[in-house]
């Protein structure tokens, strides 16, 4: 067969590159490491030459002084020098024989002045350029100095004259050039070179290199560093460790440095034909592993064919025929895994379809069981009533008890789902909190009432641990064929009337007519209200509030308003709840907050002082940042913290208190005034709003829009205003509109009113001319 073949070639192939990678990583692995033995050698013996160098320059420099101190014992030296004559100075400086002639002399003053110098770059009558350096080396008690003279490295030594004081002194120069690097070179065995520079101009270089090196010897020299270690360099194709060492430094500039070289060519030669000999083994090595890959390759493939066989009857669908390789090697290990392998795949097929269509949690159908069913339903032209069920504190039981508890909520539900079903009724898990349940040949009327029995076994108390949580249930219903004709549209309707109960009153909504335009508005405006403020499509309205005290107005509600370019005015009471809904609130805020300090700033400039209430939302009282954000608003447009009143509300404060407790006082600790809105409607108790950093209370419009003396709403209101006084709070009264609830809001010493009787809310300039008016009574 030709996959044999194949299968053949590929496997030698791979034996034989497996092979080739390692004989070639050894062989890299081994000229690495020869490598490494040559550098580490070449290291040790620039260590050696650097040692020996030093040594050297040490004898020598010894060897210097001993005939200094023989010329300056000389009897017709120190007549001379005391005399003070150059020529009978040079004279008795030529009898001390060859040592001085392979040498330089300097002859100084006392003051350091040359009096004679057989070096042309250093005259006499001159200052000797290292006089204090010589001294500086006596005083530390160094014998020898090198120093950069003429463009040339020097070694010097010194001694004085006595005649019996000091009357001179005598330096003597040994010039280290070629001379000095082969002497150097014979005794390391490493390349030698040195150099000088003055006031960084390099000298004259002596280099027992080839003089083509110099140019490239010269540049290391100049960019090494004084501490730098040894480092690889190449000058025409042949490679040296390298270590420059500084001689000297007279720090004007002057330097001496010595560059010591060892080759490295000559000792990686000597590994050539090892590498040679190894290169022949592994060729021979690959020949015959390719020779026994190919037989090896050869038998594996005979029982690969009964394998390929049966995965092809597998492939095809066929799981009950065994594969007949026997044997207890790896292929009859394989041939057994095989037949585990087939029934274990029908097993799972079977499995997976079903897992396709159900849901793993709960094991009622999915979404696309449950559509599929509807859709044959639908296709039979059998009525069916949809519903759809979703638990609404979903994500308070998950915060509450975790994934367990959540788990063991939905295994619940679906349990009580499972137990309300009649025969032909089918009920799908549609989302992680949403159910949907097809109820075949029934009626409105009894799938409504099946509804209200399932709604009384969903919400019974369920105990999860030592806890007890009860789930808080929504239903809408939608029915084929009067609110629907094809699937999708049939559950979106039923979706559409399950949102409806959880918005509404009561917990099933029945879809109605038209109510997908409604929807369609509302993810329409859920989706515009991101883009509102940058279109500039909002702006404040400025409701007037009567200081009924004093009989004047001082203070005003700013209250957001939406012109929708399409829609037109859109009502607050719509879209904030949609704000709200979609966490676009914060945003708002934020927006309302800027835009009402920044006109109040404004009214400033023009004279008008004003003290404006803002509301502020739920999610505003989780926000840690709103403090600054308020302040750094207020210091940007020169307004006062007093000129501003957040107003919130009692469920907005109920929902997390001790999260709006530290944010209301942040708040407070800023200079803001704080209201509770709306008191009246919500739950919070005395005790609850004493703690809480408020300076005023509204009551809700509810109880004072038709309020008259004899009402129920009257005592609630009175009750109100005197236990707010004792509580040392204002009251604002909110929605008057007719004469008699003033007077009486008077009589009970209410601090504020507001509503249509003293006037709309009105744009930032209709209040301005208001204000202007004399409106100081109603």
């Amino acid at each position: 067969m030709k996959w044999r073949h194949a299968f053949q070639a590929r496997l030698a192939g791979v034996l034989a590159l497996l092979l080739l990678v390692v004989v070639g990583a050894v062989y890299f692995a081994v000229k690495v490491a020869t490598t490494r033995a040559v550098e580490n050698q070449a290291l040790v013996q620039l260590e050696t030459g650097s040692r020996v160098f030093e040594r050297l320059l040490d004898l020598r420099g010894r060897r210097l002084q001993y005939g200094l101190d023989w010329l300056t014992v000389d009897e017709q030296l120190r007549r001379a020098v005391a005399e003070g004559q150059p020529a009978a100075i040079l004279a008795a400086l030529h009898r001390q024989g060859s040592g001085i002639r392979s040498s330089e002399v300097f002859v100084l003053g006392l003051d350091g002045q040359v009096i004679v110098s057989t070096l042309a770059g250093v005259p006499a009558q001159q200052v000797f350029p290292y006089a204090e350096a010589l001294r500086q080396a006596r005083r530390n008690s160094l014998h020898m100095l090198v120093v950069s003279l003429a463009g040339r490295p020097f070694l010097l030594v010194q001694e004085d004259v006595l005649d019996p004081l000091p009357i001179a002194r005598v330096v003597m120069g040994f010039s280290m050039d070629e001379v000095f690097a082969a002497e150097l070179r014979s005794l390391s065995n490493l390349e030698v070179s040195f150099m000088s520079v003055d006031k960084g101009q390099p000298g004259a270089l002596f280099s027992t290199q080839p003089v083509t090196d110099h140019p490239a010897i010269i540049e290391a020299l100049q960019a090494s560093h004084p501490r730098a270690l040894a480092k690889m360099s190449e000058f025409h194709g042949q490679r040296f460790l390298s270590q420059v060492l500084p001689l000297a430094n007279t720090g004007d500039g002057g330097q001496v440095m010595a560059l010591l070289q060892s080759p490295l060519d000559q000792a990686l030669q000597s590994f050539a034909p090892l590498d040679r000999q190894f290169l022949g083994i592994a060729l021979a090595a690959l020949l015959v592993s390719l020779v026994g890959a190919l037989l090896m390759a050869r038998r594996v493939s005979r029982p690969l064919d009964a394998l390929v066989q049966a995965a092809e009857r597998i492939g095809g669908g066929d799981y009950r025929t065994p594969v007949a390789v026997r044997g207890k090697d790896e292929f009859g290990l394989l041939a057994r895994a095989f037949n585990a392998m087939q029934s274990g795949i029908a097993v799972r097929e079977r499995q997976l379809a079903h897992n396709a269509l159900h849901d793993a949690l709960t094991g009622l159908p999915n979404r696309a069981l449950a559509m599929e069913r509807l859709g044959s339903a639908i296709s039979a032209r059998r009525p069916v009533v949809l519903l759809y069920l979703g638990i609404e504190n979903y994500r308070v039981i998950n915060e509450g008890f975790g994934p367990q508890g959540v788990e063991e909520m939905l295994r619940e539900a679906s349990r009580c789902l499972l137990s309300s079903l009649a025969a032909g009724d089918s009920a799908a898990r549609i989302t992680g909190s949403e159910f949907l349940v097809l109820l075949e040949n029934t009626k409105l009327d009894s799938a409504v009432a099946r509804a209200d029995r399932l709604y009384s076994l969903l919400t019974e108390p369920q105990r999860v641990g030592v806890d007890e949580l009860r789930h808080e249930v929504s239903m809408g219903i939608a029915a084929y064929p009067e609110d629907g004709q094809q699937v999708e549209e049939l559950i979106s309707r039923a979706a559409i009337a399950r949102h409806d109960a959880a918005a509404l009153p009561g917990y099933l909504q029945i879809y109605q007519q038209d109510r997908d335009l409604a929807h369609q508005r509302q993810i329409s405006l859920i989706r515009d209200l991101r883009r509102a403020a940058i279109e500039d499509e909002l702006f404040l309205c400025y409701q007037p509030k009567l200081d009924l005290r004093h009989g004047y107005v001082r203070q005003a509600e700013a209250l957001l308003r939406w012109q929708h370019p399409t829609l037109g005015l859109v009502s607050p009471v719509e879209f904030i709840p949609l704000a709200e809904r979609s966490g676009s609130m914060a945003s708002l805020t934020h927006w309302v907050i800027e835009e009402a300090i920044r006109q109040l700033a404004e009214w400033s400039v023009r004279g008008l002082e004003v003290q404006l209430s803002l509301n502020i939302s739920v999610d505003d009282l989780g926000d840690e940042g709103l403090a600054p954000r308020v302040t750094e608003l207020l210091e940007l447009h020169g307004v006062l913290a007093g000129q501003l009143i957040f107003e919130i509300t009692e469920s907005a404060i109920m929902h997390n208190p001790e999260q709006a407790l530290r944010i209301l006082e942040q708040l407070r600790g800023c200079g803001i005034s704080l209201s509770v809105d709306d008191f009246g409607t919500g739950y919070s108790s005395l005790a609850q709003l004493q703690r809480l950093p408020v300076q005023e209370l509204k009551i809700d419009q509810s109880f004072v829009r038709n309020l008259d003396s004899t009402s129920g709403d009257a005592v609630i209101v009175r009750s109100t205003i005197e236990m707010s006084h004792n509580l040392g709070l204002k009251v604002v009264a909110e929605g008057v509109e007719f004469e008699p609830s003033l007077r009486l809001l008077k009589q009970w010493n209410c601090d504020t009113a507001q509503g249509y009787l003293i006037s709309r809310p009105l744009n930032a300039m209709a209040f301005e001319m208001w204000m202007r008016r004399d409106r100081s009574t109603v």
